[in-house]
């Protein structure tokens, strides 16, 4: 009883002191919220919704307080142009979740370091082996050979699920990339263990944490979310770590990110970046590029299965670049308009990540008519911008003519379509990422048509959230094999 006195008064002081600071700021207006608990009631589990619906009434700045933790929300495309480029620097920080201290190295996760010195080695090297054209083109080949596997695979089977099939792609393209091999396939017996541990790793990063909120109940962890977040990453952290470590015990140099990232730590011992920062960067990397381009893969089949005219189209247009040997290759397919547009659309419409990951002031700032003070958590409602009636038309319909009649792209200078971020926090594996959901959308549609087990409007199309949202429910096609020339 005497310990629940003390948390109550210590809320209460966290409550009081928070809204003395609110009011001698000059915040943007927000909900009242009630006392120590805030706005917590305004949040469902799909809060990008609930922020998006808070939005219409409070302004495009808005004002949110979760417990002890004060947030100034953007829900337009000037509002986060005015966070992610005016003042890109004074609102490049991060605030770290309870379940980043879950990792074995929380210091070396780069999407939660701060902007330092270590920081920028990372990304210096993410721009010249990752994001570089020349390097990804160096290495298509070895993502077209994952494509070109499992598609041989796929004639055999009489159905499969789609997002089953293009995460066990995407992580071996992934795995070839930074480490040339195969980590799985689609019927092994490891695959439903990477496809747990990762879909949880972004799961719980994204879930609403108690913790967060009210710092005092971090030690009791009340959710049981950094006891899961430990058990995933420790298991991705050693499957990790034993590629690295039978990469420096042998000889051979495959000329791969792995080696690259190896020979620049060397290169950059003044920056501090080793081999903890190499396996918390692999990991971070699978995670995210496996997840994100697996899910975008299962919305944008999703969308094809249920519009067949648009199936038909990217299929006409990818047979019209596809050479004599019925091989398509990933450099000839980036251009194609309206395979494109589907991609665009496709993220538009089920956002890879609704809310960017957060960021946090490094010094006071003025955006629009306010002043945010030092160490507020900045959040950027990018679902609602993509959804915004003003710059979207019908913008709850998949229509990817859309982009055919604008020149809008994903790389984080279109304000009202940012999937990737924009700015110096920009996702890294942009790149990446785009070339293989194009390579794996038109090699589907090329090599397959695809029937639904059941009728379109039985379809399933919630979501769940977390860093990124995940179809509700697997969907499950049947492979028809193409004979194309």
């Amino acid at each position: 009883m005497e310990l629940l006195l003390v948390i109550l008064i210590l809320l209460s002081i966290i409550f009081v002191s928070t809204l003395n600071h609110h009011r001698k700021s000059r915040l943007p207006p927000g909900p009242i919220g009630f006392p120590i608990i805030g706005n917590l009631f305004e949040l469902s589990q799909k809060p990008h919704e609930s922020l998006a619906k808070l939005a219409q009434k409070h302004g495009p700045f808005m004002t949110i307080r979760l417990g002890s933790i004060t947030s100034v929300v953007a829900s337009t495309p000037d509002a986060a142009r005015q966070i992610l480029q005016r003042n890109d620097d004074a609102c490049s920080s991060r605030p770290i979740p309870q379940v980043v201290t879950a990792l074995k190295h929380p210091e070396a996760a780069i999407l939660w370091m701060p902007p330092n010195q270590t920081w920028r080695a990372i990304r210096k090297a993410l721009n010249i082996y990752l994001t570089n054209p020349h390097k990804l083109d160096n290495l298509s080949h070895l993502r077209q050979k994952v494509v070109d596997q499992t598609l041989e695979f796929v004639k055999k089977k009489e159905h499969v699920d789609i997002g089953k099939l293009a995460f066990s792609i995407a992580l071996n393209q992934m795995s070839n990339t930074f480490l040339s091999l195969n980590v799985t396939s689609y019927d092994s017996d490891n695959i439903n263990g990477f496809k747990t541990a990762i879909e949880t790793a972004m799961e719980v990063q994204g879930k609403f944490n108690v913790a967060d909120i009210f710092p005092v109940l971090k030690p009791l962890d009340p959710q049981n979310i950094r006891r899961q977040a430990k058990a995933v990453f420790g298991w991705l952290d050693e499957v990790i770590d034993g590629f690295v470590t039978d990469r420096l015990k042998g000889e051979l140099r495959f000329g791969d990110m792995l080696d690259s990232l190896l020979e620049y730590s060397r290169e950059n011992e003044d920056h501090r970046f080793n081999l903890i920062h190499i396996k918390a960067l692999l990991v971070d990397l699978f995670i995210a590029g496996t997840d994100t381009t697996s899910n975008i893969i299962t919305w944008a089949m999703t969308e094809l299965l249920l519009n067949p005219d648009m199936l038909s189209r990217v299929r006409e247009e990818v047979n019209q670049v596809v050479g004599k040997d019925g091989k398509i290759k990933e450099v000839e397919i980036l251009g194609l308009p309206y395979l494109d547009a589907v991609i665009k659309e496709t993220m538009r419409l089920h956002f890879p990540a609704p809310l960017l990951a957060p960021h946090r002031t490094q010094r006071e700032v003025k955006l629009g008519n306010y002043i945010v003070p030092t160490n507020t958590q900045i959040i950027v409602n990018a679902w609602a911008i993509a959804r915004e009636p003003s710059y979207w038309e019908s913008p709850s319909l998949f229509m990817p003519e859309r982009f055919l009649r604008n020149e809008v792209d994903y790389k984080g200078q279109d304000f009202e379509f940012i999937p990737f971020g924009s700015g110096r926090r920009r996702c890294p594996g942009m790149a990446l990422g785009h070339r293989m959901v194009s390579l794996m959308v038109a090699s589907f549609v090329y090599h397959f048509d695809w029937k639904l087990p059941h009728a379109k409007d039985e379809m399933d199309m919630n979501d769940v959230f977390g860093l990124s949202l995940q179809k509700a429910t697997p969907l499950v096609a049947i492979p028809i094999p193409l004979s194309l020339k």
